[in-house]
């Protein structure tokens, strides 16, 4: 009994222990389980339509006491032995939830797990999503890296547009400085041009004084007329003009080509000028433009290339001017030549009709202009001035004047019946092409190879207006019929209009890359054609904006005129040839 006795508290000892280490493991799992929900992983099967969709069996929370009834110690002790296997076991299929964060120890647990457990998608899916997510962070750290790279950028723009405001303001600040001294600049030009007016008249004076003192010594009795000289603003050793510069090289060489009149007075601008009739005759033309031009003829008329064709104003000819010194008066619409005229020394660049039509001026290479009575085909007079080769030339309505533009950067105006050069227009930086008048005005028009076009008042030779728009240089520009817009194209195929009331541009048409060589309108004003480089006659209708092309030229086509019925056209080309559209 004793014995007995003695083993029971031992067997209880032992029994306490395995309870405790199984009653230990089973609360700690009851703790898991009760606080996280654990659950057991088992080798299934899984299809793709319930891969998500899988339910895991939830482990029952049993409590871990002896049954009544059942005292027996053997009994008890291998039972307490099966509840610590299946603890263990449980223990092993116990998958804890996914963390923020998980240690690289866990992970590799994990795999060896779903290794060893042969769940080979899973594990697929577990390494995928953790590459995901190094990858995550990668992209998010490269994110990081471009917003403040944007932010960066930005503030280098804003900073950028600040310092580009302020050198707006910064230049907006010179231009009244600026204006100020063009307009100085032009009046001290016009200045030096009544300066050297004076000086002309001075000599003059002095000249004539001369004369009057030789007869006086002579002994012939004269009357000498009181002479008042006006004072100079320029100083005896100042540089001498371009008038000063020629009267002594005139009386040097004692070679002027151009006999000057005797007795001959300067003649008078105009001031009441009549309006120009064909501001009527465009109200009155209700017919619509013409576009469908056909070529109808070809003329051959000059060895070389073609520079300027006119029409006259009341008869059917026509006059072309070609590179080979000639200009010939061509009859229409048989193309036979009546009058041919030949005296200058270089190349012919444009002619322009006197207002009644009975004389011509021609410009030429040979830096010179000529004006011709096409009665006989004879050179009436020459005017020499120009330092380098005439570009162009035109009448004034009065028929008194003729303005020429030069490659000297300079225009001149030229009085016909004094013989000589009233007025020398400075202002250009690069050659002047191109000069016209305004319809019935004392108003002039140059285009330039500085690409701007500039407004002059004939009367003072003072600049009024310079328009700014070319990014090329200039080679042509002309007034529309009725005088209220001016066309003007330049040396990449550029075409622009501008109002000449606000002065202002229009709008702009690219043709090029081919330089547009001349412009000019048809009697209706509604038509603009261009002579381009490439040969083609472009027509511009300047009502809806379309562009209608005539192609002919085999060559380049250097310029392009209307007939004074606005229904035939002509244009003449680099192979010498003029050809007419109907």
């Amino acid at each position: 009994m004793a014995a007995e006795e003695g083993m029971a508290p031992s067997a209880l000892r032992v029994l306490e222990e395995a309870l405790g280490v199984g009653l230990t493991s089973a609360g700690a799992t009851a703790e898991a389980v009760a606080a996280e929900g654990a659950y057991y992983l088992e080798q299934v099967t899984i299809t793709e339509a319930s891969e998500d969709d899988y339910e895991y069996e939830e482990i029952p929370d049993d409590n871990f006491s002896i049954p009544e009834g059942e005292e027996d110690l053997a009994k008890a002790i291998h039972m307490v032995q099966e509840q610590a296997i299946d603890t263990h076991i449980l223990e092993q299929k116990t998958v804890l939830p996914s963390k923020p964060v998980v240690p690289e120890v866990i992970e590799d647990f994990l795999c060896n797990f779903l290794i060893k457990m042969g769940m080979t998608r899973t594990l697929d899916c577990f390494q995928s999503e953790c590459k995901a997510r190094e990858d995550l962070l990668k992209t998010q750290k490269e994110r990081d890296f471009h917003r403040m790279h944007h932010k960066r950028v930005v503030q280098e723009k804003n900073k950028l547009i600040n310092d580009l405001k302020g050198l707006k303001l910064h230049y907006a600040s010179y231009e009244p400085t600026i204006r100020v001294l063009h307009e100085k600049h032009h009046t001290l030009l016009k200045q030096k041009m009544l300066t050297s007016l004076e000086r002309d008249r001075a000599v003059k004076q002095i000249s004539g004084l001369q004369a009057s003192w030789r007869l006086m010594d002579t002994g012939h009795d004269i009357y000498v007329p009181e002479i008042r000289v006006v004072p100079s603003f320029e100083k005896e050793n100042a540089p001498e003009g371009p008038t000063q510069k020629g009267l002594r090289e005139a009386r040097e060489q004692n070679k002027c080509k151009t006999k000057m009149k005797d007795n001959t007075k300067d003649s008078e601008f105009p001031t009441d000028m009549m309006p120009n009739p064909k501001l009527y005759l465009c109200k009155e033309n209700i017919g619509p433009a013409k576009f469908d031009y056909k070529l109808n003829d070809i003329f051959r008329l000059h060895e070389l290339p073609v520079s300027c064709i006119i029409v006259h104003p009341r008869r059917d000819i026509l006059v072309s001017c070609g590179e080979d010194r000639l200009w010939k008066v061509v009859g229409l619409p048989k193309g036979n030549v009546l009058l041919t005229g030949f005296g200058h020394t270089d190349w012919l660049s444009n002619c322009c009709f006197h207002p009644s039509g009975n004389k011509l001026a021609t410009s030429s290479g040979d830096t010179t202009v000529k004006l011709w009575d096409l009665s006989n085909g004879n050179c009436i007079l020459t005017l020499e001035g120009h330092n380098h080769a005439v570009w162009s030339c035109t009448w004034h309505s009065c028929g008194d004047f003729v303005a020429s533009s030069s490659l000297d950067t300079t225009s001149k105006i030229w009085d016909v019946n004094s013989e000589r050069c009233r007025c020398t227009l400075y202002g250009h930086t690069d050659s002047v092409n191109s000069i016209e008048f305004f319809p019935y005005s004392n108003t002039l028009l140059t285009g330039s190879a500085d690409k701007t076009l500039s407004v002059w008042d004939a009367r003072t030779g003072k600049c009024e207006q310079s328009l700014y728009g070319h990014m090329h240089s200039i080679n042509d520009a002309t007034f529309a019929p009725r005088g209220h817009i001016i066309a003007s194209c330049d040396a990449c195929g550029v075409t622009k209009l501008w109002d000449f009331r606000k002065l202002l541009p229009i709008v702009s048409i690219d043709v090029g890359p081919s330089p547009g060589n001349e412009v000019n309108f048809d009697p209706s004003g509604r038509v603009l054609a261009q002579a381009s480089g490439n040969g083609v006659i472009h027509l511009l209708d300047l009502k809806s904006g379309q562009i209608h092309k005539l192609m002919g030229h085999e060559s380049e086509a250097h310029t392009v005129v209307f007939s004074q019925d606005g229904e035939s056209l002509f244009s003449g080309g680099s192979d010498g040839t003029v050809r007419t559209w109907s």
